[in-house]
């Protein structure tokens, strides 16, 4: 039996599953769905969750498995569509929104590139600031290991960025 109470969990973790499932690449209107999702599961899972691990171990593992799941989904594809052929009226004045829009944009895009493994190191370590200790806990492989996709990562996001930058200029 846990020692928590689902109310506990929610309360302590609801702002971390947000921000994994936002960095993980869900759509900004799908975030609110998926995390529901996520703790829907947390609830079901929660008796038997016997504390081996940190709670937010145990729930960004929940976590990767809902975004997975969501990523596969034909509803997801057909709304990606969509979203595309959609453009956004940006009232007046709300430059600074817009630009901090833009780069969680082009953060998103060039998350986007990297496998899910990569993705969720360079967005522990570096986004969250956690441990590259507590990121290998979280995900199930060798310190060394985290090392290695965190530098892997790193390189493939500064060469897009690069690119990017590249594509500006020329624009």
């Amino acid at each position: 039996m846990s020692a928590w109470s689902f109310e506990e969990v929610y309360r302590d973790n609801v702002r971390f599953v947000w921000r994994q499932v936002r960095r993980l690449g869900v759509n900004e209107s799908d975030v609110e769905d998926v995390c529901q999702l996520v703790f829907e599961v947390v609830h079901r899972q929660l008796p038997a969750f016997r504390g081996d691990a940190k709670v937010t171990t145990w729930l960004f593992a929940i976590v990767m498995r809902v975004v997975s799941d969501y990523r596969r989904s034909a509803y997801q594809r057909r709304r990606q569509d969509h979203d595309e052929e959609t453009d956004i009226a940006i009232p007046a004045g709300q430059e600074l929104d817009l630009e901090r829009g833009q780069a969680r944009a082009l953060l998103d895009r060039l998350l986007a590139q990297l496998d899910d493994e990569k993705r969720a190191t360079f967005i522990l370590c570096e986004l969250e600031g956690l441990e590259v200790k507590t990121v290998a806990e979280m995900m199930g492989c060798p310190v060394q290991t985290v090392y290695s996709r965190l530098r892997a990562a790193r390189e493939r996001l500064e060469a897009s960025a690069r690119r990017f930058r590249v594509t500006e200029k020329a624009s």
